[in-house]
């Protein structure tokens, strides 16, 4: 590893990735099953964009958001899972110091999208069924666009926060960092100098994020809750309650893993499952999106028919 000389101190040029496991034959098996994940979550949110796009019965600001939650999904698991699957192959698998501070960066900017977009998500369902006369006014293509930036906005504030800490660490030791990917935390275990900084940065960073974005999502199916239950009719309630199941799972899912790797003390959880925990929130959920939406969301089914019908009679 190249190394630049700094009085007794040696800074590194780059890290070494130690991945999930060392086992040969764990390796293998974890490379073909992770590359079939990937696959399909490729393939799986790219045809979600590209459905919504090409149907204008899913013309509407829920699908706009969620095309734009298929791309943050697919990048965010581009950002991380091809440079996991190298991990399973190459006896070292090292980065270089640029390459993870873009690596740290893209994951913070697209798990920041994610989380704001999951939250602009959560309140054009309120506006939809709590006010359901006024919704082509409240959630216009301006004020749907407006919410957008507002997600990428604070994605790439949060990316700056979190490679600017980066560089700001010192690193002098061991160059093994822990994990299959630059996560901020076990960084932090490499660096010999002050990291008091970077862990207030990173801590307030992403609490800030989870605690505004799930108060946003509280709050709606609040009031969502309270709409539904005055309803007098049972179809009624059905209806709009099934139009927010398919967010709801995916809210449950990211927001529980999240919670549990920047949230929870680490004194509560081993590295090994940390590692575990990142592998579902990075690889697993970004698949697991553009399925339950195409199986729970009866719009999507639709447009998928209506689709697939039109190119077989074509």
């Amino acid at each position: 590893m190249d190394s630049l000389k700094d009085g007794n101190c040696t800074a590194l040029t780059g890290f070494i990735l130690l991945g999930l496991t060392d086992d040969p034959i764990l390796r293998v098996i974890l490379f073909m099953i992770i590359l079939c994940i990937y696959l399909v979550t490729t393939s799986g949110n790219l045809g979600i964009i590209i459905l919504i796009r090409i149907s204008s019965q899913l013309h509407h600001p829920m699908y706009f958001f969620l095309s734009h939650l298929a791309f943050a999904d697919m990048a965010y698991s581009s950002s991380v899972t091809p440079n996991m699957l190298v991990n399973f192959l190459v006896e070292r698998n090292t980065i270089s110091y640029l390459g993870c501070a873009i690596q740290l960066g893209s994951a913070a900017f697209f798990a920041t999208v994610e989380c704001f977009l999951l939250a602009a998500m959560a309140y054009d369902r309120f506006v939809a069924i709590c006010s359901p006369l006024l919704y082509s006014t409240k959630m216009s293509t301006q004020v749907s666009v407006q919410l957008l930036l507002v997600a990428y906005m604070a994605g790439f504030l949060i990316a700056v926060s979190y490679t600017t800490s980066f560089y700001f660490l010192l690193f002098c030791g061991p160059n093994q960092v822990n994990h299959f990917f630059c996560d901020f935390a076990p960084l932090l275990e490499l660096s010999c100098s002050d990291i008091s900084v970077s862990t207030v940065v990173l801590s307030f960073s992403s609490g800030s994020i989870i605690v505004v974005t799930m108060c946003v999502i509280a709050i709606s199916y609040i009031y969502i809750l309270i709409t539904i239950m005055k309803m007098r009719s049972t179809e009624g309630r059905h209806k709009a309650f099934s139009t927010c199941t398919s967010h709801l799972t995916a809210v449950t899912l990211f927001y529980g893993t999240i919670t549990f790797i920047y949230v929870m003390p680490k004194s509560s959880y081993s590295t090994d499952q940390n590692k575990v925990v990142s592998v579902f929130y990075t690889v697993v959920i970004p698949m697991l999106n553009p399925l339950i939406y195409s199986l729970r969301n009866k719009e999507i089914k639709g447009a998928l028919k209506r689709e697939l019908g039109r190119k077989i009679l074509s």
